[in-house]
């Protein structure tokens, strides 16, 4: 197997190598600065010497940049890498182009989860790669010796792939974050318990069944009820429920769940509302 080396003991680039230490590859060295990626290291990887990054590079045959994104390049660019290694940065915003002029052959390779600061399972996870063609072998090996999978996107996809990514599971948080303010509004205690047997199912049928699993009161074609929420909802809340409502419209539209004509009058509710909240700051009365 590949030997191992660890620029970066983050919560990413210390998970990941504990994971391979564990499938079997041999971790012969990672580099660690502040006194909270010591003591990560510490736990995650306790038989793996911490060595300068030349150290690390001269040990091993897969170099893995774990560092922050406006850092890879630089960091990268410093190591003293050979043309019959592996450069190995975890970003999922960049591709190749942010390894250019390393001698080492480069790879991106992006887990879409997200890191604890422990260990992590990474069984199911499908990484996202961008490689030559030549390091397709060994980044499928060891993708696959941690019980993962892996896809691949081409450069010039790269952006377009972690905006996805991003919008999915960044913006559920904020998106989720809204709701729960709205429910405590309500006089809802515990916003968390009452969405939480919803929210699950949600997610498990849309994960399944894509737009099919949609429910609600736009699947419904009820434009009352949306008047009524935005009547009573407020600031950026507002404006966020009315620009996915009019998403979940369009969709319902195009799968045939709506007709136009309701699709209308859910329109012109929404844009009612957005003008007036514009001119007074208030929602409609």
């Amino acid at each position: 197997m590949e030997r191992i080396g660890i620029i970066g003991s983050g919560r990413a680039g210390s998970a990941l190598g504990a994971a391979l230490a564990s499938a079997g590859h041999p971790v012969t060295g990672l580099t660690a600065r502040s006194r909270a990626s010591l003591d990560r290291a510490a736990r995650l990887l306790p038989h793996v010497p911490v060595l300068s990054p030349a150290e690390v590079t001269t040990r091993a045959d897969v170099v893995l940049v774990a560092v922050p994104d406006e850092a890879i390049a630089q960091v990268a660019a410093d190591l003293p890498l050979t043309e019959d290694q592996y450069v190995v940065h975890l970003s999922g915003a960049h591709g190749l182009s942010v390894l250019a002029g390393v001698q080492a052959i480069p790879v991106a390779l992006h887990p879409p989860m997200t890191f604890t600061g422990g260990p992590a399972d990474l069984t199911d996870v499908v990484f996202t790669a961008t490689a030559p063609e030549e390091a397709r072998e060994v980044v499928e090996r060891l993708v696959k010796s941690l019980g993962a999978g892996v896809q691949w996107v081409v450069e010039e996809d790269r952006a377009l792939y972690h905006a996805g990514v991003v919008h999915g599971a960044n913006h559920l948080t904020t998106l989720l974050a809204q709701a729960f303010e709205v429910l405590r509004e309500a006089g809802i205690a515990d916003p968390a318990a009452t969405l939480r047997p919803l929210l699950i199912a949600t997610l498990d049928n849309t994960l399944r069944s894509g737009h099919d699993a949609l429910t609600g009161p736009i699947a419904r074609g009820d434009v009352d009820t949306v008047a009524a929420h935005l009547a009573v909802l407020r600031g950026r809340t507002a404006s966020t429920y009315a620009e996915l409502a009019g998403a979940t419209v369009d969709l319902a539209v195009a799968d045939g769940r709506l007709d136009h004509t309701t699709a209308e009058r859910f329109h012109q509710v929404l844009a009612a509302g957005v003008l007036e909240r514009d001119r007074t700051g208030e929602a409609p009365a």
